[in-house]
């Protein structure tokens, strides 16, 4: 049974400032602009692109993989920007980089009960402040940006989230981490804390065995169970996480007509890169009202989510 909502507007932030590694493009946040200004422009445009204020939300879903400070969330520092009345609620969803699909999966479970009709949901990241040049695979791979997107319930029954599934495999969860901040090093201790736990830490190479691993049976199985096939789907939005995304799709077996990876163009973008990505799709045509699209990634912990949404 399909999960009535439908995406009423759409936008996007994303920095001017460029930098080239080889061929390859990629986004740094400027010196003087901030994670917050990033999440708000996009917001902004989402609710000017759907003809609504802020006020007209009822709830706010943030979904970035590293918020603006530790206390509030960060869904309620925006709901700041954007008004200081109306009525929505705000809070926070993270599951890293996949942080977006879980909160728009969230999201419909609270439009198709009824007990929202209109929802903002966020995604972006300033991962670039949090990188260690000294490693060089992660230092030329990301990419700043914001994305966020208005859902309302439709009265279209047959538009909506068909299917979804998220599965965490705890064994490689610490393949992919920042262990700085927060409980386990707070300030008390940063004196004594080793610098290098406050920047991002990543083994390449074991991250992609176990999404090699992991990805091709966790696929099988949600196509298996939620009865979506292949040639149903107009369009794969993975998440851009590596330039070994061309060949795990094929792996998988997804067209390369029929998919995006834009990695080379953008890089990864943390939590934006599935938002981004599906709006970009959304804003050229490639994918309209009526259309299956699946927004599907890995994350740290490692952690994998697809969805199947109709437009």
């Amino acid at each position: 049974m399909v999960r009535n909502c439908e995406i009423a507007g759409w936008g996007t932030s994303l920095p001017a400032q460029t930098v080239r590694f080889g061929g390859e493009i990629r986004y740094r946040i400027e010196d003087d602009r901030s994670h917050l200004d990033m999440l708000t422009e996009a917001c902004e445009r989402a609710l000017t692109h759907a003809g609504i204020t802020a006020d007209g939300v009822d709830l706010v879903l943030g979904a970035s993989a590293a918020g603006v400070q530790p206390i509030p969330c960060t869904a309620a520092l925006v709901l700041e920007r954007l008004t200081l009345t109306g009525h929505a609620a705000a809070f926070d969803v993270n599951s890293t980089c996949t942080s977006f699909i879980t909160a728009l999966d969230v999201a419909s479970r609270y439009l198709d009960a009824g007990d929202h009709e209109t929802i903002l949901v966020f995604a972006g990241d300033v991962g670039t402040r949090f990188l260690d040049p000294e490693q060089r695979e992660s230092y030329e791979l990301f990419s700043d940006a914001g994305a966020a997107v208005v859902l309302r319930r439709s009265i279209d029954a047959d538009r909506g989230v068909i299917a979804s599934a998220q599965r965490t495999w705890p064994a490689y969860a610490h393949d992919t981490e920042i262990r700085g901040g927060l409980s386990r090093s707070p300030a008390q201790v940063y004196a004594e804390a080793d610098p290098a736990d406050y920047l991002f830490d990543m083994d390449g190479r074991r991250a992609l065995l176990g999404m090699m691993r992991v990805l091709p049976g966790f696929f099988e199985t949600f196509h298996d169970s939620s009865g979506v096939a292949y040639d149903d789907v107009a369009l794969w939005v993975p998440h851009q996480a590596s330039a070994a995304l061309g060949p795990m799709l094929d792996r998988l077996g997804i067209p390369a007509d029929r998919r995006v990876d834009e990695v080379s163009a953008y890089g990864n973008m943390v939590s934006a890169s599935v938002p981004f990505m599906l709006a970009r799709a959304l804003e050229s045509g490639r994918v309209g009202r009526g259309d299956t699209v699946i927004l599907c990634g890995t994350a740290a912990g490692l952690t994998a989510n697809i969805l199947a949404l109709r437009l």
